[in-house]
C-alpha cells in the first residue's frame, strides 16, 4: 500500500469482502459516492474482469454501490492511464512539477472519449484526481 493511504473501517471491510469476492489483493479502496473503488496489484485486474466480469456484477448487488477496478502500476503515467479507463489516452500522458514543487499531469484522450474521460459533473477526473494524490503525490491531472 502506498505510504500515507488512510483508510477507514468500512474500506477495509470492503476490501475484506473483494478479496474474498474475487481472489484477488487489493491496495486500496475509495468508497466515492455511490461507487467502491478498488485499486488492485499489477497484473491482477484480468483476474477480477474475467468471465465478463461477472464477480465483480454479483460483488456490486451485494453492496449495492458500484464498482471501479483500478490496476496499480508504479510508473505514474500508466496508472493514471488505468486511472482515466475507459476513456482511451492517445497519447503519453505528460507529468511536470512546477517551479512551485506541485506536479501536474496532463492526459491527452480522445476528442470523442473527453466526456467519459471527465465524467458527468466532473466525478470521473475528480476520482483520478484524487488515486494521482493517493498514490503519486501528483497535485492537479489535466484532460486535453
Amino acid at each position: 500500500m502506498s505510504e500515507g493511504v488512510k483508510l477507514t473501517d468500512k474500506e477495509i471491510k470492503y476490501i475484506s469482502l473483494f478479496e474474498a469476492a474475487t481472489g484477488v489483493s487489493v491496495i486500496d479502496c475509495i468508497e466515492y459516492g455511490d461507487t467502491l473503488v478498488f485499486v488492485v496489484n499489477t497484473g491482477e485486474l484480468k483476474k477480477v474482469v474475467a468471465g465478463r466480469g461477472i464477480k465483480i456484477q454479483q460483488f456490486s448487488k451485494i453492496v449495492k454501490k458500484k464498482i471501479k477496478v483500478v490496476e496499480y502500476s508504479q510508473d505514474p503515467s500508466k496508472f493514471i492511464e488505468n486511472a482515466i479507463l475507459p476513456a482511451k489516452v492517445i497519447e503519453p500522458v505528460r507529468i511536470t512539477e512546477r517551479t512551485n514543487g506541485k506536479k501536474i499531469a496532463v492526459v491527452t484522450v480522445d476528442p470523442k472519449q473527453r466526456g467519459i474521460a471527465i465524467g458527468k459533473n466532473g466525478k470521473t477526473i475528480e476520482l483520478v484526481r484524487m488515486l494521482a494524490k493517493r498514490h503519486h503525490q501528483i497535485d492537479h491531472v489535466v484532460i486535453t
